[in-house]
């Protein structure tokens, strides 16, 4: 393959309908992105996707002052189908939340759904800034969609509307549970999730709780207490390489 047909090393995500030359208006930052950061120019390519329609080559059409467009020109890759994966996680402090927030995107999680514990010492999170995060992660690391995140929920709350049939891996750090990989070794691929608690862990009435459920699966994460985002993004790695994508 010659250089000129290379698959471009920039990808956007664009929410637009991806086909055959459609234009495809872009943001004021997306233009800044793309004109001041990474200067390029009319006829430049680059690679784009929305989370529906696969991966497509695209070409710089216009980038002006504050606006701007491209143009799509051929489909690089066909939409893939990731693994359900789920991350529930608490709030934790701004620097840490973030390499939460993006780990968990690079690591192919698809929806992060954050609640509230009895020990939560955060109780609000930016979603806006988790968003934006999300999709720097995703046009980073090759994935064709971008993870979903709402709003704080109390987690007895979100545990009462679960649906059953979606596995949740709790990660139990009371010493009782089986390590992981024993956990899992009977465990099918499918929809699942995995719950990291509050940095002063769960109380022991949500411990109760959490394991009366029967679609919960309680894992050891191994003999080290663990940080929120270090456990997050361990727990979401094991997953991953006993049930997920990484087989």
């Amino acid at each position: 393959m010659t250089a000129s047909n290379a698959a471009p090393s920039i990808r956007l995500y664009l929410a637009h309908d991806l086909a055959p030359g459609a234009v495809l208006p872009l943001d004021t930052k997306q233009v800044h992105y793309l004109k001041n950061v990474m200067r390029l120019a009319a006829g430049d390519a680059l690679l784009v996707f929305n989370g529906r329609d696969g991966e497509w080559r695209a070409e710089v059409a216009d980038l002006g002052r504050s606006a701007g467009a491209l143009r799509a020109v051929a489909l690089e890759r066909a939409q893939a189908v990731e693994p359900d994966l789920w991350l529930v996680f608490t709030p934790i402090k701004k620097t840490r939340l973030d390499v939460l927030v993006e780990k968990a995107g690079e690591l192919g999680a698809t929806r992060l759904v954050p609640v509230l514990t009895e020990r939560s010492s955060v109780r609000d999170i930016n979603v806006a800034r988790a968003e934006a995060l999300l999709v720097e992660a995703a046009e980073q690391c090759g994935r064709m969609t971008v993870p979903r995140i709402g709003a704080v929920a109390p987690l007895a709350g979100v545990l009462e509307g679960w649906d059953a049939g979606r596995r949740l891996m709790y990660c139990d750090e009371s010493g009782r549970a089986v390590p992981i990989a024993e956990a899992l070794a009977d465990q099918v691929p499918g929809p699942w999730a995995v719950l990291i608690g509050p940095e002063g862990g769960f109380s022991p009435a949500e411990r109760t709780a959490i394991t009366g459920h029967s679609f919960v699966v309680p894992v050891a994460l191994g003999p080290r207490i663990l940080r929120a985002d270090t456990a997050a993004i361990a727990a979401l790695s094991l997953l991953q390489a006993h049930l997920g994508d990484w087989r």
